[in-house]
């Protein structure tokens, strides 16, 4: 298991803000990955398969992590994730209350 620090430095490895969705964190570390993969540089450059390793670690460091988050699916929850769903559906309400 891995601590703050450990999950902090993967984020910031990854160019990962505060929060980030599975898509952003899978779509960082593909960018990154192409960036720096030892192929890309003919295969002989050390510095590159030494960055390469980092990002697979911070990777593999960061989906443990989310693989282990437990989600709400509490209404007040799912609402405080889709704020504009709330908004949407009452202005229609009141729309059609309107008509």
């Amino acid at each position: 298991m891995a601590n703050f620090n450990e999950i902090e430095e993967a984020r910031k490895l990854l160019g990962l803000g505060e929060t980030a969705t599975l898509k952003e964190i899978k779509k960082a570390y593909r960018k990154l990955a192409h960036r720096h993969h030892p192929d890309k540089h003919g295969g002989s450059d050390n510095a590159e398969s030494e960055t390469m390793k980092r990002l697979n670690r911070a990777y593999k460091l960061i989906i443990e992590y989310c693989d282990g988050y437990k989600y709400s699916f509490k209404q007040e929850d799912v609402s405080r994730t889709y704020p504009d769903e709330e908004y949407l559906r009452t202005f229609k309400e009141k729309w059609y209350d309107s008509i």
